[in-house]
């Protein structure tokens, strides 16, 4: 019978650096930290070395394909132009109402 694997979980940057300084900081072994938190002991010491080879981007929350140069003005200009937009459609409509008012 073959066992299902269990899905990958992510945890926050600060939930990582919370739990490496816990273990840094501790007199406590790092299996009993691990335990306490809910992961393995091995994750601990990952995170320990992941943190010592790239420093602070080693946990950093966005995954995937770095987006381009302007992207994010990109997307924020997009979100702005719906939002315009829909409140030049409700001006539209309330102007064609209060026309028929004044009539």
């Amino acid at each position: 019978m073959t066992r299902k694997r269990q899905p990958y979980k992510t945890y926050t940057k600060e939930f990582t650096l919370e739990a490496l300084r816990l273990m840094n900081e501790s007199d406590r072994p790092a299996s009993e930290v691990a335990t306490e938190l809910g992961i393995r002991r091995n994750q601990l010491y990952k995170w320990k070395e992941q943190l010592e080879s790239k420093g602070d981007v080693a946990f950093s929350s966005k995954k995937g394909r770095p987006l381009k140069e302007n992207q994010s003005e990109v997307t924020t200009l997009q979100q702005e132009n719906d939002r315009l937009r829909e409140e030049i459609d409700i001006l539209k409509k309330a102007a064609v109402y209060f026309a028929k008012e004044l009539k």
